[in-house]
């Protein structure tokens, strides 16, 4: 048995933003210093912020290395064949403590041409909402360019875009070129293509503590927006102990997993597996040896690990490439 192959986990990579409060710390025991942490990048292969392994024989290695010594054993042999060594996936855990700016992102083709990168389509799963917090997901109704730069000049753009009310346990799928804005007030599970590429289209007129406003891309916008009305909050079932499918579309798979006593996982080496506990806590038993995680934590399974079972009481994501 190879002593590399065993659950990955990674040290946080914590970002401050201009939105950002103290939930990662308060409720997820991240170690931030700020009262204004945004981010907690718990998995990332994004130039400049690639995540270091912080557990057993790897500790210390940066992710994109360990694909390197060992792609299709990581990997998985589907997603090295599509992907070559790029992990496609980026894992996130977002403090909204005010609102984020109005947004978009590109698909793979404008990405591509413009930058060079993967576009950008993502989930959200909410894991803590204070009363009435809100998300922006889209347009009420069809809409279309020459709309939407009407509404952006005269300052009222939130009047044709869909403003939801949210609570625990929503999810949310936004394909590329949806417009959309995280609320204040809440504590958010993100799953998203390797790319940080966002076209920022009003931030509220907010200044930094230098008193600058933040860049807007307006016209890099334009050609990015899906003006079409979207459906975007997914329907799933919560049966315990198994996996409960919430969004499969072709670049991620995400199921949640309501565990409350044990189960058996075995799967092919197609894809890694990563798992994100958004409540309570498991143990996960591979090859005589226990992997201990609670709320906040998350792993990374090498695709090689075929067998093994998971026991607690726990709310997990469960994500993979199918």
């Amino acid at each position: 048995m190879d002593d590399k192959i065993y659950p990955l986990q990674f040290n946080p990579i914590l970002k401050e933003r201009i939105w950002g409060g103290k939930k990662l710390k308060t409720v997820l025991d991240k170690p931030i210093t700020s009262a204004i942490t945004g981010e907690s990048w718990e998995l990332s292969t994004v130039e400049g912020d690639i995540s270091c392994v912080a557990n057993g024989i790897l500790k210390g290695k940066r992710l994109s290395d360990v694909i390197q010594q060992m792609p299709e054993q990581l990997l998985g042999t589907m997603v090295y064949a599509r992907f070559g060594t790029q992990f496609p996936l980026l894992f996130k855990y977002l403090d909204a403590h005010q609102d984020l700016s109005i947004q978009v992102h590109p698909n793979d083709a404008l990405a591509q041409k413009r930058h060079n990168s993967f576009g950008k389509t993502e989930m959200w799963y909410v894991m803590q909402a204070d009363p009435g917090a809100k998300i922006i997901v889209g347009f009420k109704e069809e809409a279309n360019s020459s709309q939407y730069i009407r509404h952006l000049k005269d300052n009222s753009l939130l009047s044709i875009l869909d403003v939801i009310e949210v609570q625990k346990g929503d999810a949310f799928f936004l394909d590329s070129g949806t417009i959309h804005a995280i609320g204040s007030g809440l504590l958010i599970a993100e799953i998203q293509q390797t790319s940080d590429i966002t076209y920022r289209l009003y931030d509220y007129d907010r200044v930094d503590a230098q008193g600058n406003k933040r860049e807007l891309h307006v016209d890099l916008a334009l050609e990015a927006i899906n003006y079409h009305k979207v459906d975007s909050r997914k329907v799933y079932l919560k049966e315990e102990n198994q996996p409960n499918s919430i969004v499969n579309c072709p670049y991620f798979s995400t199921n949640l997993i309501p565990l409350s006593s044990s189960m058996i996982v075995s799967k092919t080496a197609a894809s890694f597996t990563v798992y994100m506990c958004l409540e309570g806590a498991f143990l996960l038993e591979y090859n005589l040896n226990s992997y201990s995680y609670k709320k906040g934590d998350t792993v990374l399974i090498p695709a090689a690990m075929d067998y093994y079972t998971m026991t607690g009481k726990a709310s997990i994501l469960e994500i993979y490439i199918s």
